[in-house]
């Protein structure tokens, strides 16, 4: 059985884009590694030890909020918008002031 020119073309051709989709891949995941990395040198220079980790499990219940909040005071701080470090009671306050408001839901029996 011979084998057909254009079809092992075209398998050439799948396997060297998938290699090349594997390798954007790889550095795309790099590059978010390396991101966090300087993100969390950052977060130690402006939080102190038990703000780090009040932190840190907020990010365990709210990933996103605790993201947003890790941007925010990476931010404030390069800005020089606040004082160094932030201790855990400061944070408090910074935490209570950016959460969304409860809403109050009232049902009316009818």
């Amino acid at each position: 059985m011979g084998s057909d020119p254009e079809l092992e073309d075209i398998q050439r051709r799948k396997l060297q884009e998938l290699r090349g989709n594997v390798s954007a891949e790889e550095q795309r995941a790099e590059r978010q590694k390396a991101l966090e990395m300087q993100k969390t040198v950052l977060l130690r220079k402006v939080l102190t030890t038990e703000a780090r980790q009040r932190l840190n499990r907020i990010k365990l219940v709210k990933s996103q909020f605790a993201e947003q909040v890790e941007l925010q005071l990476i931010q404030a701080a390069q800005s020089g918008r606040i004082r160094l470090p932030i201790t855990d009671t400061q944070l408090k306050t910074i935490l209570r002031n950016l959460q969304s408001p409860k809403r109050n839901i009232k049902f009316r029996r009818i």
